[in-house]
């Protein structure tokens, strides 16, 4: 099932305004639960769960930055 462009503009906006930062506090909070790894493995992880993050998303934040392909001129 495809998404209207307006659609995926919605959701793209409510995946940045909460969906990302409650994925933030999550992936926190996990992290949190160990002892404090070594600051290059903590960057790692934190870098490795931002493209986990990302991947699912990635048919719904392409082309949001373009026009409206469906806006007749």
């Amino acid at each position: 099932m495809a998404l209207s462009y307006k659609a995926r503009r919605r959701w793209s906006l409510f995946l940045l305004l909460v969906g990302l930062p409650a994925y933030i506090a999550a992936a926190w909070f996990l992290v949190s639960l160990f002892d404090r790894p070594p600051v290059f493995v903590e960057v790692a992880i934190y870098v490795g769960l931002g493209v986990l993050w990302a991947i699912p998303f990635k048919s719904v934040f392409k082309g949001i930055g373009q026009a409206d392909p469906d806006q007749n001129d």
